[in-house]
């Protein structure tokens, strides 16, 4: 098949989409498909009729992953313009039999790219418009949790301008629509809130003041409505903020995750439970906490887990004795599956 693998993008994630998307090219290129990546922000320039043939290292030039989010300004001062699609970009896409749709975070994760693709008849892999723009807007899809009774940490919806009258510290203030950790903040007592809210409205206009629940942090992916094993995640130092995400080594992984089989029936149940309450279609990832009392928690949807050598959905594909390259396949068959 002839695959375009998108990574890039014009989101604060940018770096983290770009390993994933060297990743997942190598992946399909060795499953003998017919496969470019493609940056949507920077687009191509040239002819691109016979791109899939062209002899190019679609990898040439993409780093690791910094410690740091990418300067989003400088990229597009040095394209010229800020609009989401780059030169040719649609066009491309639509020579291809697939889209492996590898961004993360807003431009990418909002809906508002898989919307657009479906009016130019763009098949991609995914879920789809309206569980991402669902899903990318944690105060939305607390909301619907509460009404599916998947318990989540209580919690404050602010928009900018408006006065937190409720206080629950220590808490945690999160950017309303950012991922992988980006604008969240861990507020240990009274007098780092003002600072904590300050901080995460310089990436949204909107936040998400939530109880901090202390315990134990697990994930569960969901593949085609199915939960995958469970993964705890414990951070070395600090928080799962986006170093100890991206950083190799910065956090211990565990998966199966050491929990009792009803707990993790539990948690598996309670994801299967919370990807229907989203809307979520062909596969996702499923955050929870445990309290030390042993409830679980679900604090959001990831609608386009990431893959890269540390990410977490691989992993728990492993635990079932799923290749990276074989997860990728799957991926792309669900993309034609009929709903």
């Amino acid at each position: 098949m002839k695959i375009v693998v998108l990574a890039g993008g014009s989101s604060s994630e940018r770096d983290v989409s770009l390993v994933s998307g060297v990743g997942i090219y190598k992946a399909l290129k060795n499953l003998g498909h017919q496969c470019i990546i493609l940056d949507p922000f920077l687009g191509y320039e040239g002819d691109y009729e016979d791109i899939f043939d062209a002899d190019i290292d679609w990898t040439s030039g993409i780093e690791n992953i910094k410690s740091e989010k990418a300067d989003i300004e400088k990229l597009k001062q040095a394209r010229g313009g800020d609009t989401f699609f780059g030169l040719n970009v649609l066009e491309i896409c639509q020579l291809a039999d697939v889209v492996y749709i590898g961004l993360h975070g807003e431009n990418g994760e909002n809906g508002r790219l898989q919307a657009c693709f479906d009016l130019y008849g763009i098949r991609y892999t995914g879920t789809d418009y309206r569980s991402s723009a669902i899903c990318i807007d944690k105060a939305l899809t607390k909301d619907l949790l509460q009404v599916y009774e998947v318990a989540t940490p209580k919690g404050v919806h602010l928009r900018r301008g408006e006065e937190l009258k409720e206080s629950f510290v220590p808490c945690v203030v999160k950017a309303c629509k950012e991922g992988s950790s980006i604008g969240v903040y861990l507020v240990k007592d009274e007098g780092e809130l003002d600072s904590a809210l300050k901080s995460a409205f310089e990436f949204d206009d909107e936040v998400v003041v939530e109880e901090f629940i202390e315990g134990r942090e697990f994930s569960v992916g969901v593949v085609d409505g199915v939960a995958y094993p469970v993964i705890e995640i414990m951070p070395k130092e600090g928080f799962y903020d986006y170093k100890n995400k991206y950083q190799a080594g910065a956090t211990v992984e565990v998966c199966p995750a050491e929990l009792s089989e009803e707990d993790t029936l539990k948690v598996q149940r309670l994801a299967e439970k919370a990807y229907r309450a989203l809307r979520l279609k062909a596969y996702a990832r499923l955050d929870f906490m445990r309290d030390n009392k042993g409830n679980f928690y679900c604090l959001e949807a990831n609608t386009l887990p990431g893959m890269t050598p540390t990410s977490l959905l691989p992993q728990e594909a492993a635990a079932l004795g799923i290749s990276y390259e074989e997860l990728c396949a799957k991926v792309i068959a669900l993309a034609f599956k009929e709903d």
